[in-house]
């Protein structure tokens, strides 16, 4: 570790581009993650590119949770698990990502040193590297702690076609595993309402699950079902694919203490974000063998069937557990700000 960082917490100095701001990036960041040119830009090579019919893949996201840290991850933890998420469900082998953090004045270096641990070791977990990234400092009340935009590359094989508008009437949907984790664990850490759980967040990087879908059935389409819940994946998939995508109450992965949560404080657990969870759509013949690869990884333990794509108006409904059908809409307006 780098001694020549003895601040405490982060100053406007360490922003201004002299020794001080050196002296954070070297000791928090680049001695953590290890980038292999310290140049202004990664130079990036691999055996995945040169495969011919082989697509690039390329994506961004922003991350704002609060709080920062919770039960089952942080803000560096979801940085890195949402992108290769990304990245992931069009069918890509995530590859490379870059970290760029806002931060406020007065933020505690402790806790950038968590937070940056926590992103290393999700990278290597998930198989990604991290090789560029940014520090800006802001002043107190400009931010709240730090914020983290983070980008993903990676490559798509030649035989992989992963895409809403490809579900066909008779499709089966798969979920990976219980729906509203990350949420309800959210707004518990929160402290607003008094809400006592043992809820983790189901912040995971689905790379290995993905590949493991891949290689054993063709995958027609794959969301990652984060801001919006299930519910808001499923009715884009709808609309891109020109279907009725119809859901099974009975079948889905709800946790009791989720369940409770949203009863107590009326909300719908359909729409609670999720950071460890995929929807996925096969054909109906692979549906078995599809659940089995997924079965085979540990963040597919719980994997589900919890409906099907029928032709009609595209919309998402829900046969109900009392027998009756009501339509599962898209989210309107935010049940719970700043969840990732």
């Amino acid at each position: 570790m780098n001694k020549m960082l003895r601040d405490e917490r982060v100053t406007l100095s360490h922003g201004g581009g002299g020794k001080a701001m050196r002296d954070l990036i070297q000791s928090v960041f680049t001695d953590v993650f290890e980038p292999e040119s310290s140049e202004d830009q990664a130079r990036l090579m691999s055996d995945a590119l040169l495969e011919k019919g082989a697509k690039l893949a390329f994506t961004t996201d922003s991350y704002v949770v609060t709080p920062v840290e919770f039960p089952g991850g942080d803000i560096g933890k979801i940085a890195v698990c949402g992108t290769v998420n990304d990245l992931a469900v069009g069918g890509a082998k995530p590859l490379w990502l870059s970290a760029a953090f806002i931060i406020e004045e007065g933020t505690e270096i402790a806790l950038l040193r968590r937070i940056v641990a926590s992103m290393k070791a999700e990278a290597d977990k998930a198989g990604v590297k991290i090789v560029t990234g940014d520090t800006k400092v802001v002043g107190r009340g400009s931010a709240d702690q730090v914020f983290i935009t983070s980008s993903g590359v990676g490559v798509i094989p030649a035989d992989r076609d992963i895409r809403a508008d490809s579900i066909q009437d008779g499709d089966v949907a798969i979920v990976n595993g219980v729906l509203g984790d990350h949420g309800a664990t959210i707004l518990a850490a929160r402290g607003d309402m008094m809400l006592m759980s043992d809820l983790q967040s189901d912040c995971a990087a689905l790379g290995h699950l993905m590949e493991a879908v891949c290689h054993a059935v063709p995958v027609r389409a794959c969301r990652d079902a984060t801001r919006g819940g299930i519910a808001s994946s499923l009715n884009e998939m709808a609309e891109a694919a020109g279907l009725s995508i119809e859901l099974d109450e009975t079948t889905l992965p709800l946790r009791a203490e989720v369940k409770g949560t949203c009863e107590i404080l009326g909300l719908d657990p359909l729409y609670l974000a999720n950071e460890g969870t995929l929807v996925l759509f096969v054909a109906p013949e692979h549906a078995d063998a599809a659940l089995a690869a997924m079965r085979s990884v540990d963040t597919g333990r719980d994997a589900a069937i919890i409906g099907r794509a029928k032709a009609g108006t595209p919309m998402v409904t829900m046969k109900t557990a009392f027998g009756g059908s009501r339509i599962v809409d898209m989210l309107v307006g935010e049940q719970l700000p700043r969840i990732c």
